[in-house]
């Protein structure tokens, strides 16, 4: 197919980093076939692709444009306002920038983007990261040519005819990471020789496995294994004083609020403990590592139990619920570490669920749209 044939795109969603990442790893997938394709983002003004999406070298434009909350506030009050006039916002931006393909990530912004464009004939892709559909994208799905998704069974949401099973595309450093292990320890300052425990929460944190591993600070600074444990930017502080009051700091244990270079604190692991949202589930698909999932219970419609146990049924992972916590997860986690036989059964499966073409495959979805 002609790259001449595609010069411009948009894309529009966001609100998280499972929502924003795949999308400018798809943008990217994008240049890499034709560099000179122009390319806008369209996010919801105040969130997350704001800021993410001019940092890898893209325009955006926001629209004024959330959700509605679950109990009556002015955001609920303003809802029909917004909506009007995002809609009338992205009317504005389709007619200026005429794209050829539009394309939504979901979140918020995708909505009013995704149907002024479907009422333009352009033509529009979905991308859905979670195995529970979202419901922006359930909404869109009859004005969408194609929806790519990252797991099998998605014909329970969207029309069996359009979906194509491509995965979630994953950031470019984690897609090249083949660092040695020892090496990795030693920029977390930890020994090459020991059993290393990765805990993450996300960017902000995760209050029940923060608590989980204050619960057993003591049983961990005590054992033979490391802990590189990602406390988030939210409870910091806190978690830092937990320590000293438990009589640390502890060489083995290595609190930090946020990890930057990713592919380190993967190679660097034997096991890890994670969030369920669909970005990490993809990225520790492709590192191919066993782990434990804290499916966060604060997400919508509770996806994230739902994505993690699309893994348990393949014997890919496992799951422990945020209110078990507390009691489970540690002690799991450190009866897992010394199983070498279930790691790698975990380690297998897990890596046998890696679609390390996903960006590509949707590119090439694109294309096949624009022609």
């Amino acid at each position: 197919m002609s790259q001449a044939k595609l010069h411009s795109v948009i894309i529009s969603g966001g609100g998280t980093g499972g929502h924003v990442f795949p999308a400018i790893a798809i943008a990217n997938a994008l240049k890499e076939i034709n560099p000179a394709i122009n390319i806008l983002f369209v996010g919801a003004q105040g969130k997350l692709e704001m800021q993410k999406v001019p940092e890898a070298g893209y325009p955006i434009k926001g629209l004024w444009i959330s959700g509605l909350q679950r109990k009556l506030t002015m955001s609920n009050l303003l809802f029909p306002v917004k909506l009007i006039w995002s809609l009338l916002s992205a009317k504005s931006i389709i007619r200026k920038f005429k794209p050829q393909v539009a394309i939504g990530v979901g979140g918020y912004a995708s909505g009013p983007l995704l149907r002024v464009a479907a009422s333009a004939g352009i033509p529009c892709l979905l991308q859905e990261q979670n195995s529970y559909a979202g419901l922006t994208n359930r909404l869109l799905a009859k004005k969408a040519k194609t929806i790519c998704v990252a797991y099998e069974g998605m014909e329970q949401y969207f029309p069996a005819d359009k979906i194509v099973l491509t995965g979630n595309p994953v950031r470019s450093d984690i897609m090249a990471s083949g660092t040695d292990q020892a090496r990795a320890r030693a920029h977390f300052g930890l020994k090459a020789d020991k059993p290393t425990l990765l805990i993450l929460g996300g960017s902000l944190g995760a209050r029940s496995i923060n608590n989980a591993i204050v619960e057993h600070l003591e049983t961990l600074a005590g054992s033979q294994i490391q802990v590189i444990w990602q406390t988030g930017k939210l409870y910091e502080a806190e978690m830092l004083q937990h320590v000293i009051d438990h009589g640390g700091p502890f060489s083995n244990i290595i609190p930090t609020a946020f990890i930057k270079e990713m592919n380190m604190a993967y190679a660097a692991a034997d096991v890890v403990i994670s969030r369920a949202g669909a970005l990490s589930i993809s990225e520790l698909c492709m590192v191919g590592k066993p782990v434990i999932f804290v499916p966060s219970a604060n997400v919508a419609e509770d996806h994230q139990t739902k994505n993690a146990m699309a893994l348990m049924a393949k014997n890919a992972a496992r799951m422990i619920t945020d209110a078990d916590a507390k009691a489970s997860l540690i002690p799991a986690a450190l009866e897992l570490l010394i199983d070498e036989t279930e790691c790698k059964r975990l380690a297998e499966n897990i890596q046998g669920m890696a679609k390390p073409n996903a960006a590509k495959e949707i590119a090439n979805e694109i294309l096949k749209l624009a022609s």
